[in-house]
């Protein structure tokens, strides 16, 4: 199987605030779903958009870069058969959160 990293950049979701928790509940749905369908890798969303940088130097700074159009907002680790799979997933999600999900592949892991 292959693992893929569903996420949304943050304000993305537009909804009302009043909206919020039939929207938490409809992506605890998925999310339950996911587990029970044994694809739930690691998931959440980002409590804030702080963020630190770390050079190969170990200099630090703060981030991310001003000129960043889109900034991880929440993501989803699922471990599936296809992209298509993980494209259904992310179609799930979207629903749910109602907000657009982008889909991306993760590198095996080479010490697997």
């Amino acid at each position: 199987m292959t693992r893929y990293l569903i996420s949304f950049d943050d304000g993305a979701m537009t909804f009302p605030e009043e909206e919020l928790p039939e929207v938490a509940e409809a992506s605890l749905k998925v999310v339950g779903k996911a587990r029970d369908a044994g694809v739930w890798v690691f998931g959440g969303g980002l409590e804030r958009q702080r963020a630190s940088v770390v050079a190969t130097d170990g200099t630090v700074t703060d981030g991310p870069y001003p000129e960043t159009k889109a900034v991880l907002g929440g993501f989803a680790i699922i471990d599936v058969p296809s992209r298509e799979n993980a494209l259904e997933w992310a179609a799930e999600l979207a629903a749910a959160c109602r907000c657009a999900q982008e889909v991306r592949e993760i590198m095996a892991d080479p010490t697997d």
